[in-house]
């Protein structure tokens, strides 16, 4: 990307007389041509016998056959605009001074330094800015920003997203993705149920996202339209102000039938989504759209051979133009005017469709999700037209059977192989506040920087047939711009400003000084063997270690070395200097010298020892996993493949086989090793997990702790704590209310429970179990601080608890550090997705901090949680995020505390023989290092991967 680096000699341009487009003049030719046939036809009315009859609607017919066939695009002269058809009259113009510019031009390659001028919604020059310029803006007229040399890049757009229609918080009456009345519904439309209300605008417009397609959901094989938005709030305060170029004239708004039309957005779906909404199967999908797609050929044949007849003056008996309102989107597919958004995944499915695009002769703009696509480069360029484009996350997979393939080196394989990365968020599925670490992602696993921030920008713009004014930073195009804190390919990036038609989003921001090591491209891992194997096996590579040995095993070229020190960690050894770099080496899993190099490796200890070469990175504890179901599910939505939920007392009638309502689950009982998500995690850093049982009501059970790269229970050291903590849930999303919760666990605390329940809790009571608690909202978090102080004023025992979830936390922090409560974030990054967890505290740029920020400053012991098994392998990056994000200054002992020890005590677990982890090109919450070994004392061995 830096290597353009350039001033370029961009500035304002002389108004040209536009060229005329092919696509101009062939409308041009049809208007004379009808106006001819017009003429022709009044003249033989006039002069000669009757033997044709014009209808009525005869010009209306005339008209619409004259624009059958004309491509989407913009006017021909649409870039010789000198205002935004989005402008707000009043607004300021903008002079962002001493940019350093990504431009996505140069095949993303192009970055400019120099001045960035904003006027009319539109940018007006890039690189210098004439003092002449300046000078022709009363001062009042031009608002200026020096950035001092950062990051610039064009507005993030997200080519998939329900933002609007699936509304945060989640209410039922507010619930518009999806429709359960047919499978095939082409004429439904996202903007009919856009919420302008969701709190979602706000929070991702402060992650840099400008411009959204809102897509209906994929319950349907043809699940209606998609509007293209701009996210910023509007005057009008209505669904329809927010559209991009609507592709037919609404609440105002006019579209001049002679100029090319504007490029419409349809949603399809195929595979699992689609048979289970509709009880059917992949091969009722797959005619449900032949079904549909022969109507719609139909109509356009009829519509073709009217035409013909109509343009000759052939008018006895043609009647009126034929078309159908349901049906009309979908032969606009088959003209070649709307991009189809197909969510599909698996191979079959993408075949299938394949098949369609050929038999009905239609494009694939994109596949969406599409976690096989990797797999069959070649089958996708079969597709009708072109191949599609490939929409896609960064490491969301194996959620459930089609999305079990799915691979974190699928982006940099699809490039290679010529096909276009766009990343997406599906918000809310991901908050596409993030969407920009999808492409970090993408990038540190092997993406190139420039199609990885393409892949967010001028990528989707394209494939959503705007980038003709969004996605690049151009002369003429919208004033969509983002400036950033850090490279945006930086992990933590984060807008200081973001500007979309022109206008400053961001009231007051916060912003926080990054480490210049933060301001260029990271340097990322080798991954080439990994993305191989990716390919080679099919989606399944084999995630065994390369190497377990019990044997000599020298680290080398050592920086740091963290290790645990009772609850906390310390930095036990740091190279002063590269020409002095350390050395740890281990035997039977076990460290048994760390220092200089000099000093540990005496004697014969290299010819003896496998050497690894960390070129200055790191040993450090690994990271604990807890949150998620992580050793109990393998393919979450596929109930053969987990453990299963427990059975809740205040739900159902418990089995007295079970022990009744007194009953206890133990997490252990029901673990399953070797799960894919486990694997890696651990080749990720994170080396064990404290997993509770999955309830859907109030208990949970006894959690257990345990190693992610175990074979099996009965392997030495696969279980490192038994029963580590009892959970419960507490939440208003329950059937049974709050204070009835509430109610319940006061009785159990103050001794009213029986059997083992009873038991457990006593031991609470006492003092020497702790309790850990998921609850969200602070309320809730309140009634526990208070029965917290009602048990200990009757007991006389201080109670160890824990509140994990926690997303509001931060209004109660002081009184839950004078409680001597621990918290669990979990996730790390918060989302208003239901009600109970409205409040958040959203961080940089919106607050100057952060809920674990807030947290930690008043002492509270603070652990990171990942909330989803597949997310796991992302902790080292959430844990390297919030440290970054918190207004405190952590040291990076602190930090790598917040996912590995404080997880540890806050959750009961008394082990000392804590794995560690070494990291290759940096430390473990570097976003430059590969995890290269692990040192498992309880297990005895290293794993070298």
């Amino acid at each position: 990307m830096a290597d353009k680096a350039l001033i370029a000699p961009y500035g304002l341009e002389p108004t040209r007389r536009p060229a005329r487009s092919a696509s101009y003049r062939r409308v041009l030719l049809c208007a004379l041509g009808g106006v001819l046939l017009i003429t022709q036809a009044n003249w033989l009315l006039k002069t000669g016998p009757v033997s044709v009859k014009i209808p009525l609607h005869a010009e209306e017919a005339l008209q619409k056959c004259r624009v059958l066939d004309i491509p989407p695009g913009p006017p021909p002269d649409f870039h010789l605009r000198k205002e935004s058809d989005r402008f707000v009259p009043g607004t300021k113009a903008t002079l962002i001074k001493n940019a350093t510019i990504w431009t996505g031009g140069e095949s993303g390659k192009e970055v400019v330094t120099g001045d960035l001028l904003l006027d009319k919604g539109i940018v007006k020059a890039i690189g210098r800015v004439g003092a002449d310029v300046i000078a022709s803006f009363n001062v009042d007229e031009l608002t200026s920003y020096d950035v001092e040399g950062a990051w610039v890049s064009p507005g993030i757009v997200d080519l998939h997203s329900h933002i609007g229609v699936g509304s945060a918080p989640h209410l039922s009456g507010s619930s518009d993705t999806n429709s359960h009345a047919g499978i095939t519904q082409p004429w439904l439309r996202s903007l009919d149920g856009l919420n302008s209300h969701d709190d979602s605008y706000r929070l991702s417009i402060s992650g840099g996202v400008t411009t959204a397609l809102v897509l209906p959901g994929s319950a349907n094989a043809i699940g209606g339209q998609g509007f293209v938005i701009k996210l910023r709030p509007t005057a009008e305060k209505s669904p329809s102000s927010m559209l991009l170029e609507p592709p037919f004239s609404l609440n105002g708004t006019e579209v001049d039938p002679s100029l090319p039309p504007r490029w419409r957005q349809m949603k399809h779906a195929c595979g699992e989504n689609p048979s289970r909404v509709y009880s059917g199967t992949r091969m009722d999908t797959i005619w449900a759209f032949r079904q549909a797609y022969e109507k719609a050929r139909q109509i356009k044949e009829s519509q073709d051979d009217y035409c013909v007849q109509a343009l000759a003056g052939n008018w006895n008996g043609l009647g009126s133009f034929p078309e159908d309102l349901q049906w009309e989107a979908l032969v606009d597919v088959l003209r070649g005017r709307v991009k189809v958004q197909n969510h599909c995944y698996e191979a079959v499915d993408l075949d299938g469709i394949v098949r369609l695009t050929n038999e009905f002769k239609f494009s694939i703009a994109a596949f969406h999700h599409a976690h096989e696509t990797y797999l069959v480069p070649d089958l996708l360029k079969k597709a009708y037209g072109h191949p599609p484009a490939i929409a896609m996350f960064a490491t969301n997979g194996r959620y459930k059977r089609e999305a079990w393939r799915g691979s974190e080196f699928a982006a940099r394989i699809l490039a290679d192989n010529g096909l276009d990365v766009v990343m997406k968020s599906d918000h809310s599925v991901l908050n596409s506040r993030y969407l920009l670490h999808e492409a970090q992602q993408a990038h540190y696993y092997g993406l190139s920087d420039n199609l990885a921030l393409a892949a967010v920008t001028s990528t989707p713009a394209t494939v959503m047939g705007e980038d003709h004014r969004i996605g690049f930073i151009k002369l003429g195009y919208d004033a969509d711009i983002v400036v950033w804190d850090s490279n945006p390919l930086a992990i933590g990036a984060t807008p200081k400003q973001v500007w979309i038609d022109g206008i400053a989003q961001l009231a007051s921001p916060f912003t926080a000084e990054k480490p210049a090591s933060l301001q260029r491209v990271p340097k990322t891992p080798n991954f080439d063997k990994e993305a191989a194997d990716a390919v080679k096996y099919d989606g399944l590579p084999p995630l065994d270690p390369e190497t377990s040995t019990k044997g000599t095993v020298v680290f080398a070229n050592v920086s740091d070395v963290y290790i645990r020190s009772g609850s906390s960690l310390e930095r036990v050894f740091t190279a002063t200097s590269t020409e002095n770099p350390g050395a740890v080496v281990v035997q039977e899993g076990k460290v048994v010298c760390m220092g200089l190099e000099w000093a540990c490796l005496v004697g014969d200890i290299r010819e003896n020892a496998i050497v690894r070469d960390l070129e200055g990175g790191s040993v450090a504890p690994g990271l604990v996993s807890y949150g998620s179901p992580l050793g109990l599910r393998h393919i979450p939505s596929e109930a053969s493949t987990t453990d299963g939920f427990v059975i809740d007392p205040l739900l159902s009638k418990v089995p007295n086989i079970l022990g009744g309502d007194d009953a206890v689950i133990r997490a252990s009982d029901g673990l399953l090793f070797g799960s894919r998500d486990a694997l890696i995690g651990y080749r990720s850093g994170v080396t064990s997990a404290i997993t509770a049982p999955v309830t859907r009501g109030l208990f949970s059970g006894l959690a257990v702790a345990f190693s992610t790269g175990a074979a099996h229970k009965l392997q030495k050291g696969a279980i490192i704590q038994d029963a580590t903590s009892i959970h419960v849930v507490i939440s208003m999303a329950s059937s049974v209310s709050v204070s009835t919760q509430i109610a319940t666990l006061r009785r159990l605390l103050l001794g009213a429970g029986g059997g083992e329940l009873g038991a457990e809790f006593k031991k609470v009571a006492e003092g020497s179990l702790t309790l850990v608690v998921a609850v969200e909202n602070a309320d809730i978090i309140a009634s526990l601080i208070a029965l917290k102080s009602e048990v200990e004023e009757s007991t006389g025992t201080r109670l160890k608890i824990t509140i994990s979830g926690a997303t509001e936390a931060h209004l109660l922090a002081a009184e839950i550090a004078e409680a001597s409560i621990g918290v669990i974030v979990t996730p790390a990054r918060p989302f208003p997705s239901s009600w109970e967890l409205r409040r958040v505290l959203p961080g940089l740029p919106l607050s100057q901090d952060s809920n674990i920020g807030v947290l930690l400053s008043h002492n509270v012991t603070v652990g990171v949680g990942s909330s989803a098994q597949w997310s796991v392998r992302n902790a080292r990056f959430d844990v390297a995020w919030a440290a970054l994000e918190s207004h405190q200054e952590l040291s990076k002992t602190e930090a790598l505390a917040l996912g590995s020890v404080n997880v540890e005590t806050l959750l009961g677990v008394e082990s000392e023989d804590v794995d560690l982890v070494a990291t290759k090109g940096g430390s473990l919450l570097d976003f430059e290092s590969k995890v290269v070994g692990i040192i498992s004392p309880g297990r005895g061995l290293v794993d070298l991967l």
